[in-house]
């Protein structure tokens, strides 16, 4: 692999292997899995339905990422989209720090590396000609 295809797509790559397991996560038994990871049960229907919406939308995403590291007519918009999803991400997290104090070190250091890829995802935008 080229060290400036590498580089150029970093962002896209380190994003998908990261959101694609976390999707699985989320979205495969839920009601099993999530309680292992995280400090609650998924009972009822909604939630079911809830974490699986969530799992559809970064599977989505995911894909949208592929296409932008090797299509590069996609590039830049799945780059913004990248951005946007992890600020997006981030954001909320600092909202929840804020108010409802510190989570757990899973989503402590998630809130640092969505961060992290947001400004490099605004690195790249602002640097790398398509």
């Amino acid at each position: 692999m080229k060290t400036t295809f590498l580089l150029k797509n970093l962002h896209l790559i380190i994003s998908t292997l990261i959101v694609v397991p976390v999707a699985f996560t989320y979205g495969i038994l839920p009601n099993k899995i999530l309680p292992l990871f995280l400090d609650f049960k998924v009972e009822t229907k909604d939630l079911h339905n809830v974490f699986r919406a969530i799992m559809g939308l970064y599977l989505a995403f995911s894909v949208f990422w592929i296409l932008g590291i090797f299509k590069s007519n996609y590039w830049y918009a799945a780059t913004l989209s990248n951005m946007l999803f992890m600020l997006g991400l981030a954001c909320g997290r600092i909202v929840s720090l804020l108010v409802d104090g510190i989570p757990s070190i899973v989503f402590f250091v998630g809130t640092i590396g969505e961060l992290i890829l947001a400004l490099y995802a605004f690195y790249q935008l602002k640097n790398i000609k398509n």
